[in-house]
């Protein structure tokens, strides 16, 4: 680390703590266990496994693991099941069409009844939907919008198939017309381990108004053309939480689930802590040790680290 970065994690750190005070807030998303504990967020797929798009670094794999449903009956019995059991709320995503939209249309309906029925926080991985979308969604009792966001062509074009970075800026202003709080995720490395236009997103963010900011890191996912490629070191990721920090003061900022889980993910926490995070999703000892070093209050809650701390969700530990 040279004297440069250190000038800028302490500016950052300073920034945070300046309008964000001393507390950091760990996330269990999901349905995560972590020893004793286990995250009440779980998500589902209203696509199943399907999705047309074939993203490069995920090629729908990520959905693998959701709860899967392919009608809105099943989606209004799934979040009944799950509220009962516990669920603080809902994560909706699925696969995309391709031109990266999702089928809200025939979803919105069963929404509206499962907020109304249950009472659960809902957010969803939108995927780069029209305004008339984003005022449906926004109508039938979502509160929140994930999306990715890159700052480079040939990243949108080459790794998401998306025609060109216009359809991400013009999602971001649908979402941001719509009144639905905005949680763009930023994958760092995500051409093909590169830091590529993550600088650029963040700039085209920050005109905006997040509500939050994620930022992951690739990870090679088995059985995509980007299963074993190096993401990109702690020191270059904690280097944009930091950048982000100090063009965005008053945006919360949160290392989000999807890094890695070695040795190197564990300086990444660390590292971040100093950059300028306000929350993190999963955690190690190591970093908790970190926190209190840095003399910051933990705080713990099972949801997604895209949702606002309430003392309704607050986990203890």
């Amino acid at each position: 680390m040279t004297s440069e970065d250190e000038l800028l994690f302490a500016q950052a750190f300073r920034e945070t703590r300046a309008n964000h005070g001393a507390e950091i807030t760990f996330y269990l998303p999901g349905m995560i266990r972590y020893e004793n504990l286990r995250g009440r967020y779980p998500a589902i797929s209203v696509t199943g496994s399907r999705c047309e798009l074939q993203c490069e670094h995920c090629k729908g794999r990520l959905l693998d693991p959701m709860i899967q449903v392919s009608e809105p009956g099943d989606l209004i019995q799934k979040a009944v099941y799950l509220q009962k059991r516990g669920a603080h709320g809902i994560l909706l995503s699925g696969g995309s069409d391709p031109q990266g939209r999702l089928p809200w249309a025939k979803y919105v309906d069963a929404i509206q009844e499962m907020a109304e029925k249950t009472g659960l926080h809902l957010s969803a991985h939108v995927g780069f939907p029209d305004l008339e979308t984003c005022r449906q969604l926004k109508k039938s009792g979502l509160r929140q919008a994930l999306l990715d966001v890159m700052g480079d062509e040939e990243t949108a074009s080459q790794v998401y198939h998306l025609n060109g970075l216009q359809t991400v800026k013009d999602a971001l202003e649908s979402i941001s017309q719509s009144g639905l709080q905005l949680a763009p995720h930023i994958v760092a490395g995500l051409h093909y381990g590169r830091m590529k236009g993550e600088d650029e997103a963040l700039r085209i963010l920050s005109r905006h108004d997040p509500a939050v900011l994620v930022v992951v890191v690739l990870t090679g996912l088995k059985g995509t053309p980007m299963a074993g490629i190096a993401p990109p070191s702690p020191l270059e990721v904690a280097r944009l939480i930091a950048r982000a920090r100090l063009l965005m003061p008053l945006v919360p900022i949160s290392l989000g689930c999807e890094r890695p889980r070695n040795k190197q993910g564990t300086e990444l926490e660390t590292l971040a802590l100093r950059a300028g995070i306000t929350r993190m999703a999963v955690w190690s000892e190591e970093v908790l040790e970190e926190a209190l070093r840095l003399g910051l209050r933990p705080r713990f809650q099972a949801t997604c680290c895209s949702v606002d701390f309430t003392d309704r969700f607050r986990m203890l530990r």
